[in-house]
């Protein structure tokens, strides 16, 4: 296996629709009824791939193997329910999936790496990060970024309702 990595690019809209539906879809869709797994994965169209993409505020980094896409991470403006410390410039990892069949290979980590990387070129001081309360094994991923809880929120899905963790990083320290 060799595993590849590159910037995604507008080009890529539908390419992070499919890979966003399914990575979302195989970690959490046995957790909500049809109904409200469609409605969520409408943030996943094409459509809203294809602004994120465009807009210089968000940058996406994309794994490969071979030809095809098993990984992703996002960097994007903040958005989570929090108040930044003042005076410093925040930023967050909105998102990170690996295909399970890829788990425990590093490829999480090479594209974390990459995302800090990137905000730190961009002047962010402290990175957010939202997390499920149930989900272990990446909190502790996170931890290991020095990444520690600041608060809690409701992650919406339709209208199903998951309690999210709200995680900061110091990246100046």
């Amino acid at each position: 296996m060799t595993i590849s990595y590159r910037t995604a690019t507008t080009d890529d809209a539908a390419l992070m629709s499919a890979l966003g539906s399914a990575t979302f879809v195989e970690t959490f869709g046995h957790m909500y009824s049809a109904d409200n797994l469609a409605k969520f994965l409408e943030n996943h169209s094409a459509a809203n791939w294809a602004v994120e993409l465009a807009d210089p505020a968000y940058a996406v980094r994309l794994a490969f193997d071979g030809e095809r896409a098993i990984g992703y991470t996002k960097f994007g403006p903040p958005h989570l329910p929090f108040e930044p410390e003042a005076g410093r410039v925040a930023g967050e990892l909105r998102q990170l999936y690996v295909l399970s069949g890829f788990h425990g290979g590093g490829i999480a980590v090479t594209l974390t790496d990459w995302l800090v990387a990137e905000a730190r070129a961009r002047g962010v001081q402290d990175l957010y990060l939202s997390v499920f309360t149930e989900n272990p094994r990446a909190q502790a991923f996170y931890r290991r970024y020095g990444f520690y809880e600041v608060g809690r929120y409701s992650f919406m899905v339709g209208d199903h309702a998951d309690e999210d963790l709200v995680m900061r990083c110091k990246l100046d320290d």
